[in-house]
């Protein structure tokens, strides 16, 4: 398993002086077992996707 293989959980690792925290998985309330993505992850995924489109022009 390399160092990018490693779930990181962006809420444990703010204010942690810079030391990333993993990821607890199924332990936690954030994360999604159905997707095995953490919610967080999945909410600023979205908000990417929803960003990208905006930038394009409309044809209409």
């Amino acid at each position: 398993m390399t160092k990018n293989d490693i779930p990181y959980c962006p809420l444990l690792s703010i204010g942690s002086g810079g030391i990333d925290m993993v990821c607890t998985q199924d332990k936690c309330a954030w994360y999604m077992a159905n997707v095995k993505k953490c919610s967080l992850y999945i909410i600023g995924y979205n908000a990417l996707i929803e960003a990208n489109n905006n930038k394009r022009p409309n044809n209409s």
